[in-house]
């Protein structure tokens, strides 16, 4: 007890007025899950994670023990195995997101691969501004992809790529999915015209058939392995859990992996990230780039899918509604809540969801297999 009572006093103020930052960023992101309702299954845990992190001497980080020995604690030891060591984490939480996603709306309208692929552009774009900023070739590759609002893709490239801001990275991809609601509708609004936002599309289902639904995640994780083989512990888990959705004998295992897996490994997965958001590693000059960077990558992605939909409408007999473009990034199923919010907004007779979908779908795809693209590079 004396021992800690003198460390207490002998910590610095300024290492004090840190834990108080970082105090307030955690609150912050538990009034945004609370309060708000955003993403409260992933910003809840990373909040309260944050905090408990951040309290002095805390033993979930480190665990000194009585012969002087010092241990993993509880969250750096769920960080060392299941992110650090094996990346399982994500990687199993692509196999609860498979099970979620319908590819039907994608499958009727194959074109909106286009719009997927499209919204990748920001990856690219931040990437070379983050070298010109300074940054490493590979620490540039891991900031970049925080532009396709893919958590796991960006915890294993930049895990993949010994990234030197992993913490920052983790923390600030995973923040701007929770924030897809209120960015995406200002990008969206400056690059179109009411007019635009107003277009209506019509969905007539077509029925797609049970052979096509099973062969389609096999093929696309054949071709994904042939462009990409590093993209494949993504691809391969994402299609094997839309393969137990849509293989017809497995609703049980469909409903455990959609829900409770992807609940349980999302709510780890926060508090687990929460291990690099350390008061001393996280408040660096850095960490504000980085999050400026990587505000730029996800308005670039959003801005390029809208204006390949606008570029498509040049040539399509039925016009596309660009802000369908918008949800070409990988934020499942935010971005495609977002666009239909704002279509009913402008005309409440317009129902984009299920085209925003499809498009919302290949951009899960098409980042994965950047990700993967991107690892084999370097």
């Amino acid at each position: 007890m004396d021992f800690l009572i003198q460390s207490f006093l002998e910590t610095s103020a300024t290492t004090w007025l840190k834990y108080l930052v970082m105090w307030v960023i955690g609150g912050a992101l538990i009034y945004l899950a609370i309060k708000k309702e955003m993403e409260p299954a992933l910003l809840l845990p990373m909040g309260f994670g944050c905090i408990l992190v951040n309290i002095p001497f805390t033993n979930v980080l480190n665990v000194v023990n009585a012969d002087g020995t010092t241990t993993l604690g509880i969250i750096d030891w769920l960080f060392s195995m299941f992110i650090e060591a094996s990346e399982a984490m994500p990687i199993l939480l692509f196999i609860g997101i498979g099970a979620m996603i319908d590819f039907g709306p994608l499958l009727t309208n194959p074109k909106l691969f286009i719009l997927g692929g499209a919204a990748q552009f920001g990856i690219f774009f931040t990437i070379l501004l983050s070298v010109l900023c300074g940054f490493s070739i590979n620490d540039a590759a891991s900031i970049g992809i925080i532009g396709a609002a893919d958590g796991p893709t960006s915890i294993l490239v930049a895990q993949q790529l010994k990234s030197n801001f992993l913490g920052p990275i983790m923390v600030v991809a995973y923040s701007y999915m929770a924030l897809v609601p209120i960015i995406q509708p200002v990008v969206i609004k400056c690059t179109t015209t009411k007019k635009e936002r107003a277009i209506k599309m019509h969905y007539a289902p077509q029925q797609v058939s049970k052979a096509t639904r099973i062969l389609f995640p096999i093929i696309v994780t054949l071709i994904a392995g042939i462009i990409a083989p590093s993209s494949l512990a993504l691809i391969g888990f994402l299609m094997f859990g839309n393969l137990i959705r849509e293989c017809g004998v497995l609703g049980t295992m469909t409903d455990t992996a959609s829900n409770n897996l992807a609940n349980l490994i999302t709510l780890l997965l926060g508090i687990t990230i929460a291990s690099q958001m350390r008061a001393e590693n996280f408040l660096k000059w850095q960490t504000a780039m980085i999050i400026g960077l990587g505000l730029l990558a996800f308005i670039f992605d959003t801005f390029a899918g809208i204006m390949v939909a606008k570029a498509m409408n040049i040539f399509s007999k039925e016009k596309i509604n660009p802000m369908i473009g918008a949800a070409g990034i990988s934020a499942f199923p935010m971005a495609a809540r977002t666009v239909q919010k704002m279509a009913i907004k402008e005309n409440p007779s317009n129902h984009l969801l299920m085209h925003a979908i499809g498009t919302n779908v290949s951009g899960q795809i098409a980042s994965a297999i950047v990700g993967g693209l991107i690892l084999g590079l370097l």
